[in-house]
């Protein structure tokens, strides 16, 4: 996993996660993502969400594709000093809402937007 980024009334914000190789492989990272999911489009109101992994980091790509993003062509970046190629991918809100869980609950969230200037 790489940089998911989400858009919100027109400004683009990035959330960076990465866990730790003992942690891998559990379905942490998929549940982190759309927990994620749930505050951007629920919570804030996110328009879409779009994220990005090297193309060989298949559980990284599979978390994507399993979440509803689809492919949204390709890109190159640097990884320990070689280039390697980027899976690009977008999430609609339109596709989210198809697909949203109903398992995930938020909290508090509309007592931030103003802070957030999002109100």
């Amino acid at each position: 996993m790489r940089t998911p980024r989400l858009t919100l009334a027109g400004a683009t914000d990035e959330l960076l996660e990465w866990l730790a190789p003992g942690r891998r492989g559990r379905g942490i990272g998929a549940e982190m993502r759309a927990a994620v999911l749930q505050l951007a489009f629920a919570g804030l109101g996110a328009r879409e969400a779009t994220s990005d992994a090297f193309t060989d980091n298949n559980a990284s790509n599979r978390v994507s594709r399993a979440l509803g993003y689809e492919p949204n062509g390709t890109s190159w970046d640097t990884r320990r000093g070689e280039v390697a190629q980027i899976q690009c991918w977008r999430l609609t809100r339109d596709v989210w809402e198809r697909a949203r869980r109903d398992d995930i609950e938020l909290a508090g969230v509309r007592e931030c937007l103003p802070a957030l200037g999002l109100a």
